[in-house]
């Protein structure tokens, strides 16, 4: 009796799983994901102060720390600050749950060659990311400076923290979406749709490509942004034409 319990309790394999079931796992894995920001954010809601002197502090690099100070025109603005800065900080803190689900939801799918590359990948992108992120954050300062210089001497900043929370937030995303960069080709490179040997032949193009993206795509428009995220892109589009000849070479 113990036995038929045990058996009828157990996950279906993939193959056998109706569509119905497949929704029912979809949807659980969705509400454990919306829970997980909806904690995230009641958390960077409470750390709000923090996370708010945190994202200041290359601010307070350009400026005497008696003018590190953020000003508001409306009665509203600091509550829709704190509100943004718990929606993005719930995203980034629950991001690896995210995943985690995600990778959960699709494993049993996988074949064991595309298991033993989905482990790598999966971290290489929350790795790339965060790496992104963090150039991203270190450069703001110069950024900034840049910003300031280039409006002349007879322009006094009165930052809003809106305004600023919304560039600083956008630069971090846009370095650490191009920094997936490796995956992305790696990938092409797995799935067979570009080999190393092309991708080193498109090697002077994709200087010219890498260097007009970093262009459009940097928020602040600042030469240091711009170098800081073509030359790691140059690195990896070298280091992609590497790791497509070892995988070639590496057995099935």
């Amino acid at each position: 009796m113990a036995l038929s319990l045990k058996r009828r309790a157990e996950k279906p394999a993939p193959d056998s799983m109706t569509l119905v079931e497949h929704l029912t796992e979809l949807r659980r894995r969705l509400l454990i994901s919306v829970t997980a920001f909806l904690v995230m954010a009641v958390v960077a809601f409470l750390a709000y102060n923090w996370i708010l002197a945190a994202l200041k502090h290359p601010y307070c690099e350009v400026v005497p720390p008696q003018h590190c100070k953020f000003y508001v025109t409306g009665p509203l603005d600091g509550l829709a600050l704190r509100i943004k800065i718990a929606a993005y900080g719930g995203i980034f803190l629950a991001s690896p749950i995210w995943l985690w689900e995600l990778w959960r939801f699709i494993t049993p799918g996988l074949n064991p060659k595309e298991k033993r590359y989905a482990v790598p990948f999966i971290v290489a992108t929350i790795g790339l990311f965060t790496l992104g992120a963090a150039v991203a954050f270190l450069i703001f300062p110069h950024a900034l400076q840049w910003l300031d210089s280039i409006g002349g001497p007879s322009l006094q900043q009165i930052l809003d923290p809106l305004k600023y929370l919304s560039l600083i937030t956008l630069l971090m995303v846009a370095f650490g979406v191009t920094f997936e960069f490796p995956v992305l080709l790696v990938s092409l490179e797995l799935a067979g749709v570009l080999s190393p040997q092309q991708l080193g032949s498109w090697r002077r193009w994709a200087i010219v490509g890498i260097v007009v993206l970093a262009g459009v795509i940097t928020p602040s428009s600042d030469p240091f942004s711009m170098l800081a995220m073509a030359i790691p892109l140059y690195v990896f589009y070298e280091l992609s034409i590497v790791i497509g000849k070892l995988l070639r070479r590496s057995p099935g």
